[in-house]
């Protein structure tokens, strides 16, 4: 009669210590990441303080580096991207889970998983080519040069939007039958019962799409690197050519040295700081909507 051999405790130990080892390296790679980002960006964050966040003027040639006209427009451009994008995509899942045939919600589903997948720069030379000539022929006194912030904004929302419209329709599948059935029992009608059954049950994970399409339009570098503009000098008007901290960084990296790419760097850990935060927000918006 064969004995059966204990199973041994080496490969449980190797896996443990394996898996591990891969799980704290994300953490660990983040912190390399932020603290490689500090100690490159310190020089021009020591000598310029507060007003490299402050200051209005990005003079390279003068040493005269403010990060607030980049600032400025990654948030504006980002912000008219969320204004944009979000009554688009709650309007489109509620579509596809209240009104929408099965296998035409399913067609309407796969291609915006496909708009999703599009690569940014196509995104940007559409708006290059299009979206800027079109906006400057039809409205010239508002948008003198085509391209601008609001341009920006508006590829922004096109790219967000699929991941709105996804985690805004996952959502909403996810509300009981029961409870729609019973408002449509009291004669509530369709709209009464999105405004007053479904998006209230679903608002923590509305709000976390929303912020998670925010961090995605604010770290977003090619396609507004062809439509903002990259003017350097700041300008409230969104409608006017200006920057953001991605596509100053990629326009000017290459060539700078010294001060200047200290202060690229610096710009690089306020986008990875500002990200970071929203996204972290995001995460917890959701999380709390999952225990409620």
């Amino acid at each position: 009669m064969m004995t059966r051999r204990a199973p041994s405790k080496r490969g449980d130990r190797v896996l443990a210590l394996t898996t591990g080892a891969a799980a704290w390296s994300i953490p660990a790679l983040l912190v390399a990441l932020l603290l490689s980002l500090a100690i490159a960006g310190w020089p021009a964050l020591s000598q310029h303080g507060m007003e490299f966040i402050t200051g209005t003027v990005w003079a390279p040639v003068q040493g005269q580096y403010g990060a607030l006209p980049a600032l400025y427009g990654t948030v504006v451009s980002s912000l008219i991207a969320i204004a944009l994008a979000v009554p688009v995509a709650w309007g489109v899942a509620s579509l596809l889970t209240e009104w929408c045939p099965v296998r035409l919600a399913r067609f309407i589903g796969s291609l915006i998983e496909l708009l999703a997948a599009v690569p940014s720069i196509v995104y940007g030379m559409w708006g290059s080519m299009v979206l800027c000539p079109w906006l400057q022929r039809l409205f010239p006194s508002i948008f003198p040069a085509g391209s601008g912030i609001a341009s920006a904004g508006i590829v922004l929302a096109l790219m967000v939007t699929p991941l709105i419209t996804a985690m805004t329709r996952d959502a909403m599948q996810q509300v009981s039958p029961l409870v729609k059935e019973s408002c449509y029992g009291l004669g509530g009608t369709s709209w009464e019962t999105l405004r007053h059954v479904v998006f209230p049950s679903i608002r923590r994970s509305l709000a976390g799409a929303i912020v998670l399409g925010l961090g995605r339009a604010l770290g977003e570098t090619m396609a507004v690197s062809f439509v903002i503009g990259n003017n350097v000098f700041l300008s409230m008007s969104p409608t006017h050519q200006g920057t953001s901290i991605a596509a100053l960084i990629s326009s000017q990296f290459s060539e700078a040295d010294g001060s200047q790419r200290s202060a690229l760097l610096a710009l690089g850990l306020l986008l990875f700081i500002i990200t970071t935060v929203v996204l972290a927000i995001a995460r917890m918006i959701q999380r709390g909507g999952k225990q409620a």
